[in-house]
């Protein structure tokens, strides 16, 4: 028997991190020490108070069964609590809240709900491929905003050609930004609606990052834009402000169509997040709040020890107030693809080309700040010795 993938497959490349993973293998295998700036999974556990509620909520017998398709009414509350003291934002969990089994699931859903053969959706170039990825498997097109540095790594919506914005039905913005680091005001979200209202296109915003923040930066939320609720939905994930990547738990907040419609995708093809997970959830939004500024010191001592060293040695990157990542010219002379190479394999450095995240990318190779201090240092080093 012959088996053929699906068309949708074939038209694939390969997905970033797993290719990225096969690069390091081959290295790891020829006796190479790797340093991995690569893929953004914190390497710092689970707070104590959360895993204590998980264990405790694993023992009730009432979790074991299927839990509630749209989340827990415990923890939709909590979300809209959490929401109302960070954001000054007002939602009802009972219409504008949906529990995700981590946040990039109900990305890679959204435009099932929404997104017919002939519609176009609007995605950052760079920008998470997820977006661009569940785009095509719903069958709609796509048009790349380029994230460019003059433009401050912001979309330029006026540039989006008209016969473009006729047929978009669909934006997916990302601030603070994967894999830019760059952060958005609310005077450019407030510039999202009013485009997303003349145009009548739904907006979705990634705000995974934004508890990731230093220096005394607060990211706003998208929602905090007026009429922001009549156009769009805010994506949220504990993984990164909780170090809860393998728990996958996140949400989605906003328009109560939107979040309706999300909904009744997840009602047919999964059957809601484990309500263990979601009781340690409450407890991570409910729960002393001391823990993620621990977080965001451990980044930003990380954050200034990488940025100094790269800069002394003469590459170009500025200091991000948000998220966990770096955002780095390559030297001249290089691809992102051919400067992430010669780091693997002549220093044993793991770091993301820029252009696997889109066109606009090249010329950038990203590094997450999930490596200890002293790890940053010995790579520092190591980046030194090779010279470019």
């Amino acid at each position: 028997m012959k088996i053929e993938k699906s068309q949708r497959l074939k038209r694939l490349p390969p997905y970033l991190f797993k290719e990225l993973d096969r690069q390091k293998e081959a290295v790891r295998a020829g006796g190479m020490d790797i340093i991995d700036f690569g893929v953004g999974d914190p390497d710092m556990p689970t707070p104590p108070h959360i895993i204590a509620a998980l264990k405790e909520a694993v023992e009730d017998p009432a979790n074991h069964r299927y839990p509630s398709y749209s989340g827990m009414e415990a923890f939709n509350r909590a979300v809209a609590v959490w929401y109302k003291q960070r954001f000054n934002v007002v939602l009802d969990p009972d219409t504008e809240v949906v529990t995700l089994i981590g946040s990039k699931e109900g990305i890679a859903h959204i435009p099932l709900a929404f997104i017919d053969s002939g519609d176009v959706a609007l995605v950052a170039s760079p920008g998470y491929p997820v977006y661009h990825v569940a785009t095509q498997f719903a069958g709609g097109d796509l048009y790349f905003m380029d994230l460019l540095k003059e433009n401050a790594f912001l979309p330029d919506l006026g540039a989006i050609p008209a016969e473009v914005v006729k047929k978009a039905k669909m934006m997916f913005i990302n601030y603070p930004n994967n894999p830019t680091a760059a952060v958005a005001s609310r005077e450019f979200f407030d510039e999202v609606v009013g485009f997303a209202q003349a145009h009548n296109i739904i907006v979705c915003h990634d705000a995974a990052y934004s508890e990731m923040a230093y220096d005394g930066y607060k990211p706003a939320s998208f929602l905090e834009a007026r009429g922001a609720k009549s156009v769009g939905i805010e994506f949220h994930s504990l993984s990164k402000t909780y170090n809860m990547t393998g728990w996958r738990l996140g949400f989605a907040v906003g328009c109560r169509e939107i979040i309706q419609g999300l909904g009744q995708i997840k009602s047919n093809i999964d059957s809601g997040a484990f309500q263990a997970v979601q009781m340690a959830g409450i407890t991570a939004l409910e729960g002393d709040q001391s823990c993620v500024e621990a977080m965001r010191h451990t980044y930003q001592e990380r954050r200034d020890i990488l940025v100094d060293g790269l800069r002394s040695i003469g590459l170009s990157v500025e200091k991000p107030k948000a998220t966990f990542y770096l955002w780095i010219e390559v030297p001249d002379g290089f691809t992102s693809a051919a400067f992430a190479g010669r780091l693997l394999t002549e220093a044993g450095v793991v770091t993301t080309p820029g252009n696997g995240f889109g066109a606009a990318g090249e010329g950038y190779v990203r590094m997450a700040l999930t490596v200890g201090r002293e790890r940053i240092r010995e790579a520092l080093e190591r980046i030194k010795s090779i010279g470019f």
